[in-house]
């Protein structure tokens, strides 16, 4: 049984979720009832990251103060809640940056938490996640379409699993820079804007075409912005129509400028980024052929929330990830599942006094399931190529901060570890990626032989840096190419900063 389901949240307790987009910032508190999150508390701050995106990938000063001082006052309200209770996830903007752990160092001290990096397409498992659960039940394909500040993201699922995801740059502050410099809007420009964003999607719009879907949705506040203004201006009684994107655009057009823009129904926040809003909407209608576009109230931020209860209650979806991706490589799940059993007995010996995380066993035990991965590229070097696809990979539920970390064990474990590889993750999981490695390396020792044998009794006993493991003296005597790999073993392990000592008993 995994720790998540050794814990699972109750009802009655808080959980919040943290949602770091490129145009705002958002924070939804819940209590947990019936095994539903419950809204009590909202939080939102109108913080424009990607407008402060150099072309070098750095932010600017402005930007990043702001981006603080939010994440400053969300921490605040959920001082106190655990680690675990709470998610933290931040898009396109972060995602681009040149340096993205100088600016998450800040932001995680700001809010007291840490902070995940998403990749496009786990922003949009987590989009369709919260739309879903806010929309009707049905059996039918449904297209979900979330236009962010930076990127923008569409969704084509069923139930509450998503089929089809694609994330493209282009969202409603990134494309009103890009398109309307100055702010001046023309006919020329827009024409523009409609058309490079329409090759965008064109790498994935038949496939969308034909998928079978019937109903679209708009979640996020472009799309609730533009909802409002056309039911103001009863351009549409019904969702977005085409026909009302065009009478919006050409409302736009004869106000010449940002600047100048007034609308029914759209509050002045959203007035300097409602032309690139649009414009995406306009490229997307086109492109996938909508006819109809109701619009959603819940998206990423409330995704985040059942994604933790799911996390917690047995429902992970990175457990299906890992063993989807060990089954699409070939693993040989028999030595996966032989090596797993033996490192997770380690673990439970060596939890306690290293004062391992609720968490860490499961990454041993996703660790343990694709270390091999790599042997579907080649036998040599077979660790590097499974730490690259483990980097590389799209793996639902996973972060990309995350993936490093199982990325990093994965490479660690077999030869010579480089300290680099460690150094390079985030603080938070240096020390848990040494343990993890140090457990995985001698399960796949002890597990040599890729047989269905009995080992012997080991007694682990770990201290700060030091790891003492007793065999028994005949078992040893009787496996001496087992001994000589556990005395190899020393030197690898100086370098995850562990001594390893073996004693016969």
């Amino acid at each position: 049984m995994s720790p998540a389901e050794q814990s699972p949240i109750r009802d009655g307790e808080l959980i919040a979720s943290v949602d770091m987009g490129s145009n705002s910032f958002h924070m939804v508190v819940a209590r947990v009832e019936h095994g539903e999150p419950r809204v009590i508390d909202r939080l939102r701050d109108t913080v424009r990251m990607a407008a402060g995106l150099r072309a070098d990938g750095s932010l600017d000063a402005a930007h990043r103060t702001r981006a603080l001082a939010c994440l400053a006052r969300f921490g605040q309200r959920i001082a106190g809640l655990p680690a675990l209770r709470v998610r933290a996830v931040a898009t396109n903007t972060v995602r681009r940056l040149a340096s993205p752990q100088v600016f998450l160092t800040a932001a995680e001290a700001a809010l007291g938490h840490p902070i995940e990096i998403v990749s496009g397409r786990e922003e949009g498992r987590l989009i369709f996640l919260g739309a879903a659960h806010d929309l009707p039940a049905s059996r039918e394909p449904r297209l979900v379409i979330d236009v962010g500040g930076g990127s923008t993201e569409f969704i084509i699922g069923r139930g509450l699993a998503p089929l089809h995801t694609e994330s493209v740059q282009a969202g409603c502050i990134a494309s009103t820079l890009r398109f309307f410099p100055g702010g001046k809007l023309t006919r020329k420009r827009w024409q523009r804007a409609t058309s490079d964003i329409g090759v965008l999607l064109q790498q994935f719009a038949e496939d969308f075409r034909e998928s079978g879907w019937r109903d679209a949705f708009g979640s996020s506040g472009t799309a609730k912005s533009i909802g409002a203004v056309v039911q103001a201006m009863k351009f549409s009684d019904d969702g977005i129509t085409p026909a009302a994107l065009d009478s919006l655009r050409e409302v736009l057009l004869e106000q010449g400028s940002i600047s100048a823009i007034k609308l029914p129904g759209l509050v002045e926040e959203r007035v300097p980024v409602i032309a690139g809003g649009l414009v995406v909407f306009e490229a997307a209608f086109a492109a996938l052929g909508i006819e109809r576009l109701q619009v959603c109230e819940s998206s990423m931020r409330e995704g985040v929330l059942w994604d933790l209860l799911g996390r917690a209650g047995g429902d992970d979806p990175r457990t299906a990830s890992i063993d989807a991706l060990a089954a699409r490589y070939g693993v040989d799940r028999a030595q996966s599942r032989r090596v797993e059993a033996t490192a997770l007995n380690l673990f439970d010996q060596a939890a306690k006094p290293w004062k391992l995380a609720a968490d860490a066993r499961e990454w041993l035990s996703w660790a343990a399931r694709v270390h091999e991965i790599g042997l579907a590229i080649a036998h040599s070097q077979h660790h590097h190529h499974g730490a690259y696809i483990l980097r590389h990979a799209d793996l639902a539920g996973f972060s990309r901060q995350e993936q490093q970390l199982l990325a990093a064990v994965v490479e660690l474990h077999r030869r010579k570890p480089d300290k680099a590889v460690i150094s390079a993750l985030p603080q938070r999981y240096r020390q848990l990626a040494r343990h993890i490695t140090a457990l995985l390396r001698l399960a796949v020792l002890f597990r040599r032989a890729r047989r269905a044998e009995s080992l012997p009794p080991m007694r682990l006993n770990a201290t700060r840096q030091r790891l003492r493991l007793a065999l028994p003296v005949d078992w040893l005597e009787q496996h001496p190419l087992s001994e000589a790999d556990l005395q190899h073993e020393q030197a690898p392990m100086a370098e995850l900063g562990l001594t390893l000592e073996i004693t016969r008993r």
